[in-house]
């Protein structure tokens, strides 16, 4: 009963064999699923996406029950990757938001029977002005299968409740083929990093997706000094500009190569003031261009344990990104 805990280490063992238990019972759904996709649910799963890359209006998601929390996120995977969508409960469509779904939209109805009452308004709307229906249901004959342009019939599966009564199963394979729309959708779109940051502006994933280019420091805030400038002169251009490095260019303002704080706490034995910079800088550094994400330059930086990549671009430097840019961004 709710409020109890395992007392006993026999009743802990019996809770991770129930948890055990439940994956293997939606594992082997999925590899139904699996099957099925390579089988009777692949043409019909091409024919929806189909569909619903031809439309010019958005994606309608409805359902009731658990089957309406699946098709809540569903609808808010699809608008995130690129396809317009927004979920539309099917009682409140009875009160009036059935307005709210336009001709030339496309209806994504889910009901694992086929036989939710609710449905009834929004599935005779559909018919009546020729909006496309997709099914997703494990019902191929139920009245929403049969009413349905494309039916996603999903392979009956044991869910994970003992009693055979909570969605389990069923819901992880209507998740599972949201999911697989939406990818399939995402790609057919040709959509990439960029279009997914629009949609994605806060929080770490945007952080992720920002480009190196939006936080870099150019101009006078990159450290750079010319072949030939001695190492007091270079120590100095360190110093003032507090990024850990300085760019070492050629005459015609490509780069050269790279010196660190690193580099000058192991060369600290030599007479550093009678130096060049070209005798200790590093020549191939580790650069990035200016489109690198900041995810990515972040990996990079860790790989590598460095602190600062030069951004550059066809040999020019247009600036530099330090590690602590990066964690204030939100980049990990």
């Amino acid at each position: 009963m709710h409020g109890q805990r395992p007392k006993t280490q026999a009743e802990a063992r019996d809770a991770i064999a129930s948890a055990m238990r439940t994956i293997a019972t939606e594992q082997a759904g999925l590899a139904n699923l699996a099957a099925a996709l390579d089988n009777g649910l692949s043409q019909p799963f091409a024919k929806a996406v189909e569909v619903l890359s031809l439309i010019t209006g958005r994606v309608i998601v409805t359902g009731v029950g658990k089957s309406g929390h699946i098709g809540s996120k569903l609808a808010a995977t699809l608008a995130s990757t690129g396809t317009p969508a927004f979920f539309v409960h099917p009682a409140e469509a009875n009160h009036g938001d059935l307005g709210m779904i336009a001709a030339n939209d496309a209806i994504i109805a889910m009901s694992w029977s086929g036989e939710s009452a609710e449905l009834k308004g929004i599935v005779v709307y559909s018919r009546r002005f020729k909006i496309p229906l997709i099914a997703m249901t494990s019902g191929e004959t139920s009245t929403l299968g049969t009413a349905a342009d494309v039916v996603l019939c999903l392979p009956k599966a044991p869910e994970a409740c003992p009693h055979g009564l909570a969605p389990t199963t069923s819901t992880l394979l209507q998740l599972a083929v949201g999911d697989a729309l939406a990818i399939a959708l995402l790609e057919a779109r040709g959509f990439t990093p960029d279009h997914f940051r629009t949609f994605h502006p806060g929080g770490q994933l945007g952080a992720n997706l920002t480009q190196v280019r939006e936080i870099m420091h150019a101009g006078e805030e990159l450290p750079r000094v010319p072949l030939g400038t001695m190492m007091p002169d270079a120590i100095r251009e360190l110093a003032r500009k507090r990024f850990g490095c300085v760019c070492v260019t050629r005459e015609d303002g490509r780069i050269a190569g790279i010196f660190t704080d690193g580099d000058l706490a192991r060369s600290l034995h030599l007479n550093l003031a009678d130096t060049p910079i070209d005798e200790l800088m590093t020549r191939q550094p580790k650069t990035i261009g200016p489109r690198m994400l900041a995810a990515e330059a972040m990996a990079l930086l860790n790989e590598h344990n460095i602190s600062a990549l030069v951004v550059e671009e066809e040999g020019y430097p247009l600036g530099v990104v330090h590690f602590h840019d990066l964690l204030r961004l939100g980049a990990a």
